[in-house]
């Protein structure tokens, strides 16, 4: 890709939230910034990705090009590298996977998109799987309030429903292992989310706004509800004999719910939230 176009799409990415139109509309991107094998220097790379629990999976196929692209020479040289994946920024290390681990990554990733094998078929290099794994520490919501960082969480989750959903219409007869690794990997963060509001942030609003009791209390029964439609998606996902047909009315129900929820949450608290600084 010409370096104005992934320009283009670096300032895209950044003004909404990792949302990005043209090619990459309803699919998953991250901007990876690696440190120059030979100048030192940074660069940055739009670069599709695959979920894959607390990591994600970045592929070098460089559209199947004769030669890795220049991100992978870097991070081989220098592994720590800077994550943006919509509302957070935050350190990795990248591990290039081999062996057993890079093949059963790869055929995940083909059976999801068959592009990845067309790719590998133009090119006499095997193309590398990397995992980005976080290095410990909470990620950076960058320079905005309280309110408007809980807005871009939760828009990332509905970004992440939206493309689930039509990953799930779009299936065969039967789940994917790459499609079961995606919808695992949401509900776990969704679980995360939750528990840090329950245990952090609600708390903390309490204390200073008592005559919102009752919402958050409204909130904390949503997430109850959200919790054990989670359960109910987890264990869909985990039957080898689920078909995708029948989980996507739960799925569709999971995310009506999740998304009313998300609305009255903010409704109720972004505003007070940015106040709070």
């Amino acid at each position: 890709m010409p370096n104005d176009f992934n320009q283009q799409v670096i300032e895209e990415f950044r003004a909404n939230n990792g949302v990005v139109g043209g090619m990459f509309e309803g699919g998953r991107l991250l901007l990876l910034t690696t440190t120059g094998a030979r100048t030192g220097r940074r660069h940055t790379a739009p670069v599709g990705y695959l979920p894959d629990g607390e990591r994600v999976l970045v592929i070098a196929s460089a559209g199947g090009a004769p030669r890795h692209p220049a991100w992978f020479h870097n991070l081989r040289a220098h592994p720590r590298v800077t994550v943006e994946a919509g509302a957070f920024t935050y350190e990795a290390d990248a591990v290039v996977l081999d062996g057993a681990e890079r093949d059963a990554a790869w055929a995940r990733a083909v059976e999801s998109d068959p592009g990845w094998a067309a790719y590998q078929e133009k090119t006499a290099r095997t193309i590398p799987v990397v995992a980005l794994v976080p290095v410990p520490g909470p990620p950076n919501l960058g320079a905005r309030g309280m309110g408007d960082g809980l807005k871009a969480v939760h828009d990332g989750f509905r970004h992440e429903l939206g493309i689930i959903r039509t990953e799930l219409a779009q299936a065969g007869p039967r789940l994917g292992a790459q499609l079961r690794v995606n919808c695992l990997t949401m509900c776990a963060g969704l679980g995360d989310h939750h528990m840090g509001e329950d245990a952090m942030l609600f708390p903390g609003v309490a204390a200073r706004h008592p005559e919102l009791a009752g919402t958050l209390a409204r909130l904390g029964r949503e997430h109850e509800r959200v919790r054990d439609l989670v359960t109910e998606i987890q264990a869909l996902v985990a039957s080898e004999d689920t078909d995708p047909a029948a989980l996507l009315p739960e799925f569709d129900r999971l995310a009506a719910e999740l998304e009313a929820h998300l609305d009255y949450e903010e409704e109720q608290l972004v505003p007070l939230l940015n106040a709070m600084g």
